[in-house]
């Protein structure tokens, strides 16, 4: 029997006993000291491996912005293709893309992601209409979350619209309730930016749906209100994402250990926020 993608996000939340997702996204501006002086193949291995290493105990999930190996040409593309086989099947990878393209160009996208780099999901913006989506829907094994409503600031620009089944990005979650019960394999992203937001696609969404959470960390999004909103009856699916606090939470020698300190301490703090809800 195959196992469908929300099914295996809950049970690696479950084994891991963990909501945190780390975001590999690599900045040279931000790079550790001692790292400076490397090329870009090997700056970009020796850090990533650090960082992996240091957060794997406390990590549920890891997703790669794109753009971030992109900066660095090939030997970005090539590291990005080798991560997936690192980080390994038990942790879910996620490979932030913002897909949105006719089905024939995101069929290819869905191969090169998941066939080719390993990747376990995609992010995805629906902007060209729901069809689009199909190729996605068609492998439920692998993931697509839903862009509902982004941390920046200028998301305010389209996602508010009113429509008659709410705002934009409500109704945006509302279809993905329905493709999720359909398909099993469809959660949605959920800025923690905008926290009055989590309450309302919860109640949408209903339980086992996936809701991925940027805007945690440095964008100074709430973490308390997107766990206590965000999370079902069983104090899951939910993944928070954060990066550069974790990342960069030492640019001196001691930057593993520094990365591998900020990821617990999330888990924990994540935790004792689900302690406090009581769930079953």
């Amino acid at each position: 029997m195959v196992t469908k993608f929300s099914q295996r996000v809950d049970r690696i939340l479950v084994a891991r006993n963990s909501l945190v997702c780390v975001g590999l996204d690599p900045d040279p501006a931000l790079m550790p000291k001692s790292l400076h002086r490397l090329g870009a193949r090997e700056q970009l291995d020796r850090f990533l491996q650090g960082i992996i290493a240091a957060t794997y105990p406390h990590a549920a999930a890891y997703k790669m912005q794109l753009g971030a190996y992109l900066q660095y040409g090939a030997p970005g593309v090539e590291v990005l293709s080798r991560l997936c086989g690192k980080i390994g099947p038990t942790r879910v990878r996620i490979l932030d893309l913002k897909a949105n393209d006719i089905p024939n160009s995101l069929r290819m996208m869905r191969d090169g992601a998941f066939r080719q780099f390993g990747f376990d999901a995609v992010t995805f913006t629906p902007w060209l209409g729901w069809e689009t989506l199909q190729p996605f829907l068609d492998d439920p094994v692998h993931g697509v979350f839903v862009v509902a409503h982004s941390s920046n600031p200028g998301s305010l620009d389209f996602q508010e619209i009113p429509t008659p089944r709410g705002p934009l990005w409500l109704a945006v979650v509302g279809e993905v309730r329905r493709l999720a019960h359909a398909h099993g394999n469809v959660g949605v992203v959920l800025g923690a930016t905008f926290s009055d937001a989590f309450h309302a696609a919860r109640a949408t969404l209903g339980n086992g749906i996936p809701i991925l959470v940027p805007g945690v960390g440095a964008q100074g999004g709430s973490l308390a209100t997107a766990v206590r909103e965000g999370v079902d009856a069983h104090g899951r699916a939910l993944l928070v994402n954060a990066s550069r606090s974790i990342l960069y939470a030492s640019a001196g020698p001691d930057w593993k250990k520094a990365a591998g300190a900020e990821a617990e301490r999330l888990k924990v703090q994540i935790n004792q926020l689900r302690a406090g809800l009581r769930t079953g």
